[in-house]
């Protein structure tokens, strides 16, 4: 009976975890349209989300630290929960991302006589780290390793983005130093994007970690390196 029981306390958490997942990609996807339209209703949307983000935060670590102290768990249910742990951290930081990405949309589409920005790659940018993040969590869900690797991989795609955009905006405020405003924001965005993309690739990493018990930080860019 007590490892019935067990079994199924590891089930609610990581239900829990996933529905704080959900929230966590709201946030984000919600941010970066607030960006792209200039809705500040949805900026303020996201800063709600973020304080349930923040309190399922609490929930899950603390269920989590209360199933290691009195469970002692063993093995592949340590690194579960071990792995919950991280996933639970990484999950609130993209939602502060969300938060800071979403406090951006004003000074974003302030109007200006200049030319407007191109929002085209910080666009890309924000699809391409919301799936990065919903593969990460499927990963999680299917306990897939194979497919939280293919997460790890398309973390340089959105740092070369992040390059691109960094250097183009820069180039812009020195010809067009009336929209610098808009330029710092989009800057701000930007990174912010490849943060939550560190995070995505965290999050596939404590995957890997959990299904299969071996830590690949840091392997797949020395291999790239060699």
């Amino acid at each position: 009976m007590p490892r019935i029981y067990f079994q199924q306390q590891l089930v609610i958490l990581k239900d829990r975890l996933l529905a704080m997942a959900a929230l966590s990609q709201q946030a984000l996807a919600l941010s970066v349209e607030a960006c792209l339209t200039g809705d500040t209703a949805l900026s303020e949307h996201v800063r709600e989300i973020e304080d349930a983000i923040n309190t399922a935060e609490r929930e899950v670590d603390e269920m989590a630290y209360d199933l290691l102290a009195t469970e002692q768990p063993m093995a592949i249910d340590l690194r579960f929960i071990l792995s919950i742990i991280k996933i639970n951290s990484d999950l609130e930081r993209i939602g502060d991302q969300a938060s800071n990405i979403a406090a951006r949309a004003q000074p974003l589409n302030e109007p200006t006589s200049d030319l407007p920005i191109d929002m085209t790659n910080l666009r890309d940018m924000g699809e391409r780290v919301g799936i990065m993040i919903r593969t990460a969590v499927q990963a999680l869900v299917e306990a897939d390793a194979r497919l939280a690797e293919s997460v790890l991989t398309q973390d340089d795609e959105v740092d070369e983005l992040n390059r691109i955009v960094q250097t183009d905006l820069v180039g812009l405020m020195q010809n067009h130093p009336s929209i610098s405003s808009q330029a710092l924001a989009a800057i701000i965005v930007s990174r912010n994007l490849e943060r939550s993309a560190d995070h995505a690739t965290n999050i596939a990493e404590d995957v890997i970690f959990w299904v299969r018990g071996s830590d690949v930080r840091h392997k797949f860019s020395l291999a790239e390196a060699d």
